[in-house]
């Protein structure tokens, strides 16, 4: 992170990490799930990986769903891996 002097360098930030294979490969699997559930830009949704693609989830119909961004933001800092119980 640079400190408040530093001016950011976008151009580092994406060679060093949004430009290499496996962000590519990540990016291109949220980008498909977004199709496969059928929203489109500005909508306000984002497609939940209920298990998230880092931790081995995929983009198989029954761990995709359509929710707010704000639910998946929340859900993204709070996800512990175990399923919840009814």
């Amino acid at each position: 992170m640079p400190t408040p002097k530093e001016k950011r360098n976008y151009r580092r930030e994406y060679d060093e990490y949004h430009g290499t294979g496996e962000q590519k490969k990540n990016r291109a699997k949220r980008n498909g799930a977004r199709k496969k559930l059928g929203l489109k830009k500005g909508d306000g949704m984002e497609a939940d990986h209920k298990r998230p693609l880092s931790r081995g989830g995929g983009n198989g119909d029954g761990n995709l769903r359509p929710v707010k961004r704000s639910t998946n933001r929340r859900k993204a800092a709070t996800w512990s891996g175990r399923k919840r119980r009814r």
